[in-house]
């Protein structure tokens, strides 16, 4: 007997209906006058279930005119009704009658009532199939395998994610894109079902059991709704599987001011809404006056001990001072504060047990709150009591206390509860921080010509080339063509140069003697101070003639120098520094800061950015040789701004609730933020800080004013393969100050004039990009604390440009991904040639001839099909950031020893046998991308052998014809002309051939040069 299957996996973001927040929901399914029910998930808005339910069917001849009603209730245990949750109503004539033409599908739950607050999805799996027992079998419930259990069962992964399998690396990608197409072409086909009636013992043996098909996960935007036609995308191209849930995005609803209204708000909301407000108990340690005398040499070396609960904070000491300036502030967190007594103790450190000298006690309810824009809680002088309770005759301490926030503005420098395990002198390493990357320019050095050079060697004429070096770039110009003692070269090189402009650039015109063996016959060094800049396109600087002195003479006394040579060497240089160019430091594919080097051509700002790092979850631990957690800090990066949270010790779960905002030159822009282990706690400075993860949001893709939360998976890719290190809690927002100017800032280049007035070479961009890296790697890595370098490179992204087979696979799909869509149009336009439907042919018939008739509606019927098809799309737009795709990149299923490759040093350290493996696989690749080249190259060639000759019979034939075409066209009206060849093109198949037309033939038959290569 045939059963209806019902197979309910999960939902997601469902509504809370239990007044704190979430809500139990379950599942009702409804068919047939049979009703049946999953289990309660108690307190979840993303709920799995894996559960099947199976249904009789009475008549499956019916099926088609039944509708399925699945209802998602919220479980009240102690009420006498249910919460509605939502519903979706599936037509019987949508459901497919094989498990193997079953698809996941996730379906939009839709309301029931005008007034009804649902939101959210479900994901079913639905088809009609036989259920293995008698006829009378009852409809029951059980869970769906699942991913996990196929793992514990031994199963392999790979019959639920074939994406997942490990591809063949000497595969090539036109052998799987054919095979997805492939797959896709058999899914869009229609499909035309016939019931008939066999009995059971005709039906003969049952088949072996086939291998279970893959489950394909599809959302659903718009299903076929009960009783009416089912709905059908426009130009809506999804991909196959969609991403796995874990390295999906989540979406949450954090309590921050910015959501809360005008009740929800305090002081702060205005400019420390996007994060979650954490309290901190701040006591600002001052400074001390006339302490008693506690050693024999007749003073004290004084500090300050703050204790409150198990967590205490200490100052530096001071070697025999009574009057102490310390100016440190703790903060405690309220979450953990384990005592209602603050105990502030000044100490005299001895060789022994430390002496007290005097303390102060503070009770916590009697401290008063401070939020800012507040002014500071001025600082008291305190007397100071010994152990007993009792006023001792001298000293006194300054302090103040006070309960605040995290936008307190102590809470960068302060102390915290957090880092007690940290020692003050590796404290710095811990504090939250902004850093800002140098002001970068272009130095071009035009080297024209020396001359009266004076080799070594008289008898010979020297081979003489220049070497300039500017800090720890070196650049070298060709050998002079004619080796002679006025040698001429006529060469520009590019530096990057950053202020404060202190590094001397220094020229070199040496000899080279014999290989290997150069000798230095001048030296100049330019202060690039003094060096004049360029703003726009204007007159370029004067060349200037520069000194040529030996070496030695720069060691010595310049002066001293100057006076005793008397002739000397010269170079004629033309130097100039171009502030009209934006300096690359990152990738232009998601840099964050297009704006030219001067001042005075910089736009004004359009919005700005404010980014809240609220959190993570499910951090793994780094640090797990060495019996330790994490401990974790994030870093992002806009433009020149750079910020860092604080590190919190020993968290899986960290919370830093910490906001920060950036002016917004161009919305076409990408915001960086990075999560790191700090390896520096315990003062190794060798240690180099783990990568945990990074996100990037390009700010073009947000709505403006829109609040974005939402936890994002931490990625990272390893020798081993992908691993999801966590979870990173964000809530970002931009907001537009501009909107005329926002607007027009899409008409513009993406890049200053200057560089597409005096391009740089892609060579030259390339190797400027990786100095200019360097620079800013090095100058962070000298703040305190410092930004290290290994942070600012996995930032930037340094070893993008290398090379990797994933990529390139990534890109390949990327590519095919956007020829499918030409490919679709393609398929829809041959089935309206070859009469698939035959409505939709005549209607395209009848707007063929309508346009053909007024050509003044061509143009407005394809600009009106844009807007319709875009504002049908705006149903179906993004409603969250962008985020790392793992599948797009290739990462799920990239081979071990292509992620091997990948992480080889350049050059590479690995055996000789993997490198030749390697090599051979590269050269399998590339000779089908030399055959694909070949065959374009060959149809190229033919075009342009049509009037060459080179084939006298097919141009004299070409030609012939294209004189009667010429009279035909001269004398018939274009529309004539026009319809004849749209009917033609549109013939019945009745009219068609399967073999090639005429013009194919004729173009396959002309000749090419690929009969000439060797």
């Amino acid at each position: 007997m045939a059963k209806l299957i019902v197979e309910v996996l999960d939902a997601s973001d469902l509504m809370p209906k239990d007044g704190q927040g979430s809500a139990s929901p379950f599942v009702e399914v409804d068919f047939d006058e049979q009703r049946q029910r999953t289990q309660t998930k108690t307190k979840d808005l993303y709920p799995q279930w894996n559960e099947r339910l199976v249904f009789n069917i009475k008549n499956p001849r019916q099926v088609e005119d039944q509708t399925i009603s699945v209802y998602v209730y919220n479980d009240q245990r102690y009420g006498h009704h249910k919460n509605f949750l939502g519903l979706v109503k599936i037509s019987g004539a949508s459901i497919p009658f094989n498990d193997s033409e079953a698809l996941v599908q996730r379906y939009p739950l839709d309301k029931r009532g005008l007034f009804s607050h649902i939101k959210g999805d479900i994901s079913l799996r639905i088809y009609i199939g036989d259920v293995l027992g008698s006829d009378n079998v009852m409809p029951e419930s059980f869970p769906v395998e699942t991913e996990q259990q196929n793992v514990n069962s031994g199963e392999d992964r790979t019959t639920l994610f074939p994406i997942l399998n490990e591809i063949n690396t000497n595969n090539s990608f036109e052998e799987q894109y054919m095979e997805t197409e492939t797959k896709k072409k058999k899914k869009k086909e229609p499909e035309v079902r016939t019931f008939h009636s066999i009995p059971a013992q005709a039906a003969g043996p049952p088949p072996p059991p086939a291998e279970k098909p893959p489950v394909m996960v599809e959302r659903r935007a718009d299903f076929a709704k009960a009783g009416g036609p089912m709905a059908s995308n426009v130009m809506q191209m999804q991909m196959p599987g969609g991403p796995r849930p874990e390295f999906g995005l989540v979406e949450t609803r954090p309590p921050l001011a910015a959501r809360m209204g005008y009740w929800g708000r305090d002081k702060t909301a205005s400019t420390y809404d996007l994060v979650e407000q954490m309290h901190f108990l701040y006591i600002n340690v001052v400074k001390a006056r006339d302490l008693p005398v506690m050693d024999i040499s007749g003073s004290l070396d004084p500090y300050v001990e703050v204790k409150l609960g198990n967590y205490k904070g200490v100052t530096r000491h001071y070697e025999k001072n009574q009057y102490p300036v310390w100016n440190s502030v703790f903060a405690f967190s309220k979450e953990r504060l384990q005592s209602n007594l603050i105990e502030v103790t000044v100490k005299d450190r001895d060789f022994g047990k430390d002496d007290i000298v005097g303390k102060v006690m503070f009770d916590i309810v009697e401290v008063p709150l401070r939020v800012p824009p507040d002014s500071p809680l001025a600082p008291q002088w305190y007397r100071l009591v010994n152990k007993k309770g009792e006023k001792i005759s001298q000293g006194e301490i300054m302090l103040s206390v006070w309960m605040g926030t995290q936008a307190d503005e102590a809470f960068p420098e302060a102390w915290h509860s957090d880092a007690h395990m940290a020692s003050q002198q590796n404290l710095v390493n811990t504090r939250s921080k902004v850093y800002f990357s140098p002001k970068l320019y272009y130095l071009r050095v035009h080297v024209i010509e020396a001359q009266d050079l004076i080799p070594s060697d008289r008898s010979r004429m020297p081979e003489a080339y220049v070497k300039l070096q500017l800090g720890h770039q070196g650049r070298t110009t060709k050998p002079s063509p004619m080796r002679h003692i006025n040698p001429v070269w006529n060469e520009e090189l590019m530096f990057v140069a950053s202020e404060p402009f202190e590094e001397y650039l220094i020229i070199d015109v040496a000899d080279r003697v014999g290989p290997g063996k150069d000798e230095v016959m001048g030296r100049a060094m330019i202060s690039v101070r003094n060096i004049p800049t360029r703003v726009d396109t204007a007159k370029l600087p004067d060349a200037i003639w520069f000194n040529l002195l030996k070496p030695s003479h720069h060691a010595a006394d310049e002066d001293e120098k100057k006076k005793e040579v008397k002739f000397s060497s010269k170079i004629h240089l033309r130097i100039w520094i171009d502030a009209g160019y934006h300096v690359l430091d990152e990738s232009t594919h998601f840099s964050s800061d297009l704006q030219p080097s001067s001042k005075h051509l910089r736009k004004p700002s359009i919005g700005i950015l404010e980014l809240g790092i609220l959190s993570a979850k499910n951090l793994l631990p780094m640090k797990s040789k060495e019996g330790l957690i994490t401990d974790a800090y994030c870093v992002a990066k806009y433009g020149n701004k750079w910020v860092r949270t604080r590190t919190l010790i020993d968290h899986l779960a960290p919370r830093w609730n910490e906001q920060f905002s950036w002016e917004v030159f161009d919305p076409c822009t990408v915001v960086t933020i990075g999560v790191f282990d700090n390896c520096h706690i315990n003062g190794n400075d060798k240690a180099r800080d783990q990568r945990i993860g990074k996100v990037r949001i390009r700010l073009s893709t947000l709505e403006t004013d829109r609040i974005y939360t939402h936890f994002y998976p931490l990625l990272v890719l390893t020798p081993s393969g992908l691993r999801k290190h966590g979870e990173l809690h964000l809530a970002i927002r931009f907001t537009c100050t501009a909107w005329v100017n926002m607007v027009a800032q899409y008409g513009r280049p993406l890049l200053p004039k200057m560089h597409y007035v005096q391009p740089i070479s892609v060579r030259h961009i390339d190797w400027l990009r990786h100095q200019a890296m360097q620079i800013v790697a090095a100058r962070l890595a000298r703040a305190e604390p410092p930004l290290r370098r290994e942070v600012v490179e996995y930032m930037l992204d340094v070893d993008y440009h290398m090379f990797s087979l994933r990529r390139s696979k990534a890109n390949f799909f990327r590519i095919m991904s956007l020829l499918s869509g030409i490919s679709a149009v393609c398929r829809w336009f041959d089935g309206i040639c070859f009469w698939k439907n035959p409505l939709t042919t005549i209607l395209v018939h009848v707007l063929f001839l309508i346009l053909v008739c007024y050509p003044e509606l061509i143009l407005p019927t394809i600009f009106l099909y844009l807007f319709v098809i875009g504002l049908w799309n705006y149903r179906f737009r993004p409603r969250a950031p962008p985020h790392m795709d793992a599948r797009l990149s290739q990462a799920e299923n990239a081979h071990p020893d292509e992620l091997d490759e990948e992480f080889d040093t350049f050059p590479t350290s690995r055996p000789t046998d993997a490198v030749r493996m390697r090599y051979d696989r590269l050269r399998s690749v590339a000779g089908r991308v030399q055959t694909v080249v070949g065959d374009l190259a060959t149809q190229g060639e033919r075009a342009l052998a049509i009037l060459s000759w080179r084939d006298p019979r097919a141009t004299a034939i070409f030609i012939i014809l294209a004189l009667i075409w010429a009279v035909f066209l001269y004398v018939t009206p274009f529309q004539v002309v026009a319809v004849l060849i749209g009917l033609y093109w549109l013939r019945h198949p009745r009219f068609r051939s399967r073999l090639p037309s005429v013009p194919v033939n004729f173009f396959k038959r002309l000749p090419s040069k690929s009969d000439m290569l060797l």
